[in-house]
């Protein structure tokens, strides 16, 4: 076990907060430390795979983290970071990510942001600014599990757009049916309640709903979290552990990020669908699971399977009942009205900030490639920086990814944005035209989670064509 484990263990019934503080740089982190102890329980950890093996290890989790953008094995890049923060909304959706990073350009601090951070914070930083930020981010925790223990219903179902009224017909449908159930979505869109509204809506509600986030774990964890292991199976299992397919009982078991699961346990998963039939670890002994399986994913699973990181037969087994969870776009009508939910739930009781309407028509407008979860982060930030205040079309642009559609918005001024720009001494048209390629590609990349295919298809190229711009224009992606 780790000391950061150790120590962790000592403090669990402690008052004070945990804080996971990510950064590379010991005499940061040794500096900050200092300040920062007296108000937090800090776990320290200096890379994002440091992190992963800690939060396998933690009985307690963490809901607030201090994260920098560099690190390793790429420090001098934004990369890690941005996968941390993508990696750690995944665990928690509720996850408080403050940025506290030198990569402090306007494209980082809004992609951070766009990808789940509520908070950038530059490098060198104010102690008294780090530490107000943070008080206000455990203000909005509070907040937040004020709201889930007076059973306020949850913003991601609250609508009335044809898109939500289409969703809740198909968990009224396929609520109290045996078979799996398949969500789709992008992240942000609010999976996870769709699997507990498929729960809470059957007749297994009086049973456990148990979540498990398949790309959280390691494949030999996963493994023991899923199945169980008995005594002595591997070094550490000084006892036998019943695994999440026996503490589900006759509940619901959600797999979440189910495209993340390691092959080899694949076939296990498909075992276990086919007849229930499953063993703990180390035991010849065969169990019967008779949990309903719900499933979640962000990525498009027919093109994994096409690729060999599905098995097909998994895919045909899961996809029996599928449901789309819309992304916010495809929900227009319902953004003012979240807006308007989160804009009063963070204010907890003081002044809210208000939207004029020129800042409304930015919002409807605005294609949140975050989703949901952008939207929350925005009105908490808005809450921090306007309390009580009119929130203007140029207040609310500085909180959006506005770099991908800010020519749209430029140019319709006419033709004195072009003779603006042309008048730039250091203009150059070609670079101007590859500014533009780069965020684009990287954009949609993003979006379609380093999938080229998928990425192709939203770009209008094919698949080939964006192979060749990502040579040329030095952009590395995964391949399919």
């Amino acid at each position: 076990m780790s000391a950061n484990v150790k120590r962790l263990d000592a403090f669990m019934s402690a008052e004070k907060p945990l804080l996971l503080f990510v950064d590379d740089d010991s005499i940061i982190v040794d500096a900050l430390s200092i300040v920062l102890e007296k108000d937090f329980d800090l776990i320290t950890a200096e890379s994002r795979q440091h992190v992963k093996a800690l939060l396998q290890d933690l009985p307690v989790k963490p809901s607030l983290a201090l994260v920098d953008l560099g690190l390793p094995p790429k420090p001098h890049s934004p990369e890690e970071g941005f996968k941390l923060i993508e990696e750690l909304m995944a665990v928690n959706d509720s996850f408080k990510i403050l940025v506290l990073s030198g990569q402090d350009e306007e494209v980082n601090i809004h992609h951070a942001l766009t990808l789940g951070a509520v908070d950038f914070i530059p490098k060198p930083c104010d102690m008294s600014l780090l530490k107000a930020r943070l008080g206000h981010q455990m203000m909005m925790l509070q907040a937040e599990s004020s709201e889930k223990e007076s059973s306020i219903s949850d913003t991601k179902l609250l609508g009335d757009s044809a898109a939500l009224k289409t969703l809740r017909d198909l968990i009224n449908q396929f609520a109290d049916t045996p078979f799996p159930v398949l969500v789709e979505g992008e992240s942000g869109t609010g999976k996870e309640l769709v699997a507990e509204e498929l729960h809470n809506s059957s007749s297994r509600t009086n049973s456990p709903f148990m979540t498990i986030n398949c790309a959280a774990f390691t494949p030999e964890l996963l493994e023991a979290q899923l199945f169980g292991h008995a005594k002595g199976a591997f070094t550490g299992a000084a006892s036998e552990r019943a695994g999440f397919f026996e503490d589900a009982g006759e509940g619901t078991l959600f797999l979440d990020e189910i495209g993340e699961l390691p092959l080899a346990l694949q076939s296990k998963l498909l075992r276990v669908l086919e007849n229930g039939e499953f063993y703990r670890i180390g035991e010849t002994k065969s169990r019967v699971s008779k949990a309903r399986i719900v499933a979640a994913t962000n990525r498009d699973l027919k093109e994994e399977v096409r690729s060999g990181g599905f098995r097909q037969d998994l895919y045909h087994r899961l996809c029996v009942l599928t449901i789309h969870v819309p992304a916010l776009q495809e929900r227009d009508q319902d953004v003012l009205n979240l807006m308007e939910y989160f804009r009063k739930l963070y204010a907890a009781g003081n002044s809210a900030f208000e939207l004029d309407e020129t800042a409304k028509s930015l919002l409807e407008g605005y294609s949140f490639p975050g989703n949901i979860r952008e939207l929350r982060n925005i009105a908490i930030r808005l809450t921090a920086k306007y309390p009580g205040k009119k929130v203007s079309a140029k207040d609310l642009e500085e909180e959006l990814e506005t770099d991908f559609n800010e020519t749209a918005m430029d140019f319709s001024n006419g033709d004195s944005f072009v003779e603006q720009e042309l008048n730039d001494k250091n203009f150059h048209l070609d670079e101007k035209i590859s500014t533009w390629e780069r965020k684009y590609i990287n954009h949609a990349l993003s979006k379609c989670n380093g999938n080229l295919s998928k990425a192709a298809r939203l770009l209008g190229i094919n698949r080939t064509t964006l192979y060749s711009r990502l040579q040329r224009l030095n952009i590395k992606a995964d391949s399919d």
